[in-house]
């Protein structure tokens, strides 16, 4: 069976290990993320082949590396799909399982918005017309604000 053709942003090809000098300074910026870079502003997560999946995954896992805590958006076209989307993403990563503050959507009919926090324990989901499909983490780090991201939208069986 064919994997199905991308429509991913950009060309995923494998990345090149950069030569180091011992004199250079060792960048304290978060590390390259060409392939979660290229889905900034997109409006949907992208379809993606296996390998592309892959990649992507082992980007995110190291992004997600440098930050204490997160906040989570789902756009999705139902609520039970946003929740469904939430629950892997808590399973994929380890985190712990947030609680709805509110109504839990099951009475939202079409496409919502849910944003998950961490700190909170809680995630609040409302309809929400026009978005995109998929999945943005928001990784925090007060300590290091420099490290602090938006990685998105992701498909939202990516984890």
């Amino acid at each position: 069976m064919s994997e199905p053709a991308s429509s991913f942003p950009v060309e995923i090809q494998p990345m090149e290990k950069e030569a180091t000098s011992v004199s250079r300074p060792q960048p304290t910026a978060p590390a390259a993320t060409p392939r979660l870079n290229a889905l900034r502003g997109a409006r949907t997560a992208p379809e993606l082949t296996e390998s592309e999946r892959q990649e992507l995954r082992a980007e995110l896992h190291g992004a997600l590396q440098r930050c204490p805590w997160f906040t989570i958006g789902v756009m999705a076209p139902t609520a039970t799909a946003a929740i469904e989307a939430l629950r892997r993403c808590e399973q994929a990563l380890g985190w712990p399982a947030l609680a709805a503050d509110g109504p839990s959507g099951a009475a939202i009919e079409g496409a919502v918005f849910l944003k998950g926090n961490q700190r909170s324990g809680t995630f609040l989901i409302r309809q929400e017309d026009g978005l995109g499909v998929g999945v943005l983490i928001s990784g925090q780090n007060s300590e290091q604000p420099e490290l602090a991201d938006t990685w998105g939208p992701l498909p939202l069986d990516l984890l």
